[in-house]
């Protein structure tokens, strides 16, 4: 940027011009300000980002969870009406999550399989598998029986936003 100063020289001259250049810039106080500022931003966005991560998670975790439990739950639902063939002892549940992906062959229809789910989502929470509880089993086992699949659980031991256990949804 160019300033131009005039000063009178004498009456009977012009005036002439003096060009001083400035040079703009950041003083030391005002640099670190700024940096003060943008860390305490910063500082106040990283917990949100870390709930809102949480939370997606969570989402993730409901949906997953609400997948397969339909899916078992259909299952159920056809061995219950006769349309698939049921494993004495199973009480009519699926022997594993694999079969609700592969599917099962339909009664009384010849090569028609019934699929449950297009594939076993994965838990959010832990990246792992999920833990599985038969029919035989207490609600709140930990220990899969192995006869049958009656509900998926999160193995996470981690505590949700609202203040409950992951496994416990």
């Amino acid at each position: 940027m160019t300033f131009t100063l005039c000063f009178p020289r004498s009456a009977t001259t012009n005036r002439q011009s003096v060009s001083v250049h400035r040079q703009r810039g950041l003083t030391l106080v005002e640099l670190i300000f700024t940096v003060t500022i943008v860390s305490i931003l910063s500082m106040a966005a990283l917990p949100l980002a870390r709930v809102s991560i949480k939370r997606q998670k969570e989402v993730e975790l409901r949906r997953a969870l609400r997948e397969m439990r339909e899916a078992i739950d259909r299952y159920k639902d056809a061995s219950d009406r006769g349309f698939i063939e049921v494993k004495f002892g199973s009480d009519g549940y699926p022997p594993d999550m694999e079969t609700l992906v592969k599917g099962v062959t339909q009664l009384n229809a010849i090569d028609k399989k019934l699929r449950f789910l297009r594939r076993i989502p994965k838990d959010p929470m832990t990246g792992a598998e999920w833990g599985m509880r038969s029919s035989q089993d207490t609600p709140d086992s930990n220990s899969f029986g192995g006869q049958n699949v009656y509900d998926v659980y999160t193995k996470s031991t981690a505590t949700a936003l609202d203040g409950t256990k992951y496994s416990d949804w």
